[in-house]
């Protein structure tokens, strides 16, 4: 079911009540902030706003030491929220003739300098992920959470990196261990297809 921009806002609120109830982000951070200062990393995301074509590369198995990569296509939109201040994407794959759908969303607390990234599935569409809490420096964003994966509590790590005019990568890992050591299990490569409009 592809989700329209109401339900979309809806999906952004809800997951901006999860995160200040959790105390990881501020919604009264949010506001507008006066003219000409904008705070340090809020743009961060705005190489992400357009649409695109991802190229997955996914463990089919994971934290069981596989080395047994699948590969997937999809499309994804993003788009700005709050005048940049959050931020969603609206996402497609195809995989084993399966079609999936899911939004990406971002909210910067402009009290710390931190983004917030979540994500709310189709197939669970009454509830929302972790959000990893991160930012960027030197052109990598990295966003961490604590999660449960198949009863045992893990770190995840997702990672936006390889940025360059029309080029984008994410990487997600899984940590058993505290952080001391990573599985990477999920890979997407993002190709720009066209920038949109700037009053969308």
């Amino acid at each position: 079911m592809m989700l329209d921009r109401r339900d979309l806002l809806h999906a952004t609120a809800a997951a901006l009540a999860l995160g200040t109830a959790s105390g990881r982000a501020d919604a009264g951070s949010l506001g507008e902030s006066p003219p000409g200062s904008a705070p340090p990393g809020v743009r961060d995301f705005d190489f992400f706003f357009g649409v695109w074509t991802v190229e997955h590369r996914k463990l089919k198995a994971r934290m069981v030491g596989s080395r047994d990569w699948e590969t997937f296509s999809g499309e994804t939109t993003c788009r700005p929220l709050m005048n940049g201040l959050a931020n969603y994407n609206d996402s497609v794959s195809r995989h084993a003739g399966q079609v999936g759908r899911g939004v990406g969303i971002r909210a910067f607390n402009a009290g710390d300098g931190t983004w917030a990234d979540w994500y709310l599935s189709a197939s669970a569409p009454s509830s929302i992920d972790k959000p990893g809490i991160g930012r960027f420096a030197a052109g990598i964003g990295t966003f961490l959470s604590d999660d449960v994966f198949q009863g045992r509590p893990i770190k995840v790590r997702g990672v936006f990196t390889n940025i360059r005019p029309g080029l984008a990568q994410w990487e997600q890992a899984f940590s058993a261990d505290e952080g001391k050591s990573w599985e990477t299990n999920w890979i997407m490569r993002y190709t720009r297809v066209r920038e949109l409009p700037s009053d969308t």
